[in-house]
Formats: structure tokens, sequence, C-alpha cells
């Protein structure tokens, strides 16, 4: 029989936390191991390259939110260059009444502004004035509506929680979902009165290199990916693990792969897979213990990847967002090519439209043509092109489960993982499952994991 082999660490899936906790864990001396059960890592991190269009099929940005981003990518070096959208693209356009226009980005934009009413626009002046709220479990959207105004949760949050969470902002619970939005009203009492008292912390934090800018890698998401597999190292990595067997033992886990009959034992093992796959890598722990974790809602999304050759009718801005008021099939659309320069050929625009969400969760099972059909009417009808203009090139992406939902039962699932990880020693419970959606996010978590 043979013997397990030790190793430090194991951490199961090699998505994007994965990856870089095992990077990390590596470089610190660590003996880490990263097991994936499909052939390829990133997870939903990939990028297709058609005759010069690059196209992200999972996520097409982040945003240098915190330290970590920067240290990750400072680690990386020349290998992997971490690339900031133009400052051209920063404008943000939302769909009203049949017509794109710029979200404000300042006072006098916000005074002249179709997009929000003028009792909103006055109502505004007095937030800092308004009670603070109480409930921990507050909607995005109430929370909204009760500082803000309707018309700032209509064409402003609305279509920013779609382009974040393809989520409903009834549904998703701002402390979980939007914990700076919520931290600003707890504790300064006032979205405006945070902001003003936040200055100092924030340029502190752009020394130190924290912009908050949009970011991507040059050459798309599928370098970062593989400059991470080449630095851990075919030695600390195993892909195309298929099932993966996992059980307890006496101070630790003992971990099977039964494809190529390789046994492990560990001290502390790391799962960052998805909610729903929980129950398949570990079958020993009941349903009733594993249902608050697994009971998390993912929006199903559909990103297009769009090739337009001729690029001159596409705005310089970052994209264009659709309010759900104003029922549309389409969520958005991204103006890749006009946030990074290595995007399209020449004169040429790479686009992504995403369609579903939360809101229309069946859209995902379109047939193909029905949803070349819906990316081309917005071509026309959103964007400007000719009648009978057709995509140059055209990619669909469906994911049935794209992005968890931070909604009211959230907490119950943070305690379940609390619970679970205290009564396995050595457990860790981790992904998108908490913490946050964003690769800024993951980064944060997964360097989190690797100094524990």
């Amino acid at each position: 029989m043979c013997m397990d082999t030790n190793v430090d660490v194991i951490v199961v899936g090699a998505g994007i936390t994965g990856l870089v906790t095992t990077f990390l864990l590596k470089e610190k001396g660590v003996n880490v191991l990263l097991i994936e059960k499909n052939t390829r890592a990133g997870g939903q991190l990939c990028t297709v390259n058609d005759d010069g269009f690059l196209f992200e099929s999972g996520p097409n940005t982040g945003v240098v939110a915190n330290k970590d981003v920067l240290d990750l990518f400072n680690q990386l070096g020349d290998e992997c260059t971490l690339q900031t959208a133009r400052k051209e693209s920063k404008v943000r356009l939302i769909w009203k009444n049949g017509r794109f226009c710029p979200l404000p980005s300042g006072l006098a934009d916000a005074v002249t502004t179709p997009l929000f009413s003028w009792h909103d626009k006055i109502r505004i002046l007095f937030e800092p004035f308004r009670p603070k709220g109480n409930d921990p479990f507050e909607s995005i959207a109430s929370l909204t509506r009760r500082r803000l105004g309707k018309s700032f949760l209509n064409y402003a949050v609305d279509p920013f929680i779609s382009g974040i969470y393809a989520g409903d902002p009834e549904t998703l619970v701002t402390r979980f979902a939007m914990p700076k939005l919520y931290n600003l009203e707890h504790h300064y009492g006032s979205f405006i009165r945070g902001a003003i008292k936040r200055h100092p912390v924030l340029a502190e934090e752009r020394k130190q290199g924290i912009s908050k800018e949009i970011f991507s890698v040059k050459g798309g998401f599928k370098n970062l990916v593989s400059t991470l597999e080449t630095r851990i190292t075919p030695k600390h990595l195993r892909l195309g693990a298929g099932k993966i067997q996992i059980e307890p033992v006496e101070n630790g886990w003992k971990v099977v792969l039964p494809a190529t009959g390789e046994s492990y034992f560990t001290p502390r093992l790391i799962s960052t897979v998805p909610a729903y796959a929980l129950p398949e890598l570990f079958p020993f722990i009941e349903e009733k213990e594993l249902h608050p974790i697994t009971s998390l809602v993912y929006a199903p999304v559909v990103q297009v990847g769009v090739g337009m050759y001729n690029g001159s009718l596409i705005p310089q801005a970052f994209g264009g967002l659709v309010p759900s008021c104003e029922h549309e099939k389409i969520l958005g659309v991204l103006f890749n090519s006009s946030c990074y320069d290595d995007r399209a050929p020449l004169g040429a625009a790479s686009l992504s439209f995403f369609i579903g969400g939360m809101r229309h969760p069946e859209w995902v099972n379109l047939p193909e043509e029905e949803m070349v059909a819906i990316v081309t009417d917005a071509l026309h009808r959103m964007l400007g092109y000719p009648l009978g203009t057709a995509p140059d090139k055209i990619h669909i992406f469906p994911h049935p489960r794209a992005i968890p939902q931070y909604q009211a039962d959230t907490e119950q699932r943070l305690n379940t993982v609390c619970q679970l990880e205290k009564k396995y020693g050595g457990l860790v419970l981790a992904g998108s499952l908490r913490d946050g959606i964003g690769l800024a996010d993951r980064i944060k978590q997964a360097t989190q994991l690797a100094s524990l």
C-alpha cells in the first residue's frame, strides 16, 4: 500500500482565489498543492483571441481597490502586466428614453442631467440630515429610496447593481453586497458626510497606489492565469484531477485522486470551489448542515463578445448600463476597446454584451440565434449601426451560475461556514461564497488565506 504524501496545505479549486492563494503560499516556502477537477485553471477567467479581437468569457475588469492587487502584480513582475483603463473611458453611460446619457461626474452635471428628477436633485441636498437606518438586513433598493430617492435608484443604483451582480437591488442586502455603502451610513450617518470625512483615508490610499481605477491584464486575463500557473509549477498543481475524495482523519485530512492513484495527507485544507460544488467535495457533511451554504443563489448571465471592424460609432466610454425600468433585453454593454488598446485591431471595436441576470434568468437558455438577434438589435438601436449591419465577430459565453447573490440568507451562510470550520479542524471554506465577488475581493481573500 502506498503511503500518503505529506503536504502542508492543499487548496481545492484553481479559480483566481485558488491560484493566488497557492502562488503566495509557495512564494513563502510552504509545501502547497493546488488541485483542480477540470483540465484548465482559471475558473471563469478565460480569454479568446479571434483575429486580434480579444474577448473575455468571464470577468472583463477588476478594480485597484486594495494594496493586495498591487502587491500581486509587483510580485509577478514583467511576466504579467497590469493595465488600467484609459482615463478618457471613465464615462459611464445610462440608457434612458431611447438614448445613452452620461452618469454625472460633478456638481454641474448632476444638476443638468436628465437621469434624475428635480425632486430628487433637490432632495439630495438634505441627505446628510436624514436619520440613520437601523435594519441590518435592509436591501440596497430600500436604502437608496430612503436616502436618495426613486430616480437615483432607477437610473444610478439599479443599473450599477446590474453591472456588478447582474442582480436585483430589491433582494441584495446592503451590509453584505455593498458593505462600503452600508458603512458610510452606519459609521457616519450619511453618504455625503461619510464621503467627506473619508477624504484623508482616500488620500492616504492614493499615496499607496490604491487608485480605484479599472484594470485588466495586457493580453487578457488568460495571461494572469498562465503566469500564476507557471510560477506555481507542475509540482504544486494537479489539473484534470476529476473526482476528488476527501475525508477527515486524525490531525488533518486525507485527499485521494482516484484518476492517478495519488494520496495525500494535509493538516490544512482550503476549499475555493463554488457553494453548489461543496456536497460532491464533502459527502461526509450532512445535507442539512451544508444547506445554508449550498442554497446560495447565483445569477445566470450570458456574455456575448462582439467584434466590429468599424469601431467609429463606439463612444469613448467604459460602457453603457441599462436600468431594469427601461425593459430592454440586455443588461448593458462594455466598450472594451475604448478602455484598452489591445482589445481590437486598429480602428475596430471589441464589445461585451450581457443578457439575463436575476430578473430574466430564463434568457440564459435562449437559442443562440435569438441572442445574436438581441445583440444585433442593440447595435442598431443603441449604438447607431445601420440596419443590416451584423457583428463581424461573435462569441457567446453562457454562465448558468455566474455571480453569487448576497441576499438576506448571507449571515446564516457565514455563520455556517464558521461552524463547519470549527467542527472540522484545519478546514477553510473560501471562494466567492463570502468576502466579495470582484477580482480585487478574490485577491484580497487569497492574500489573507496565505497569511494565516
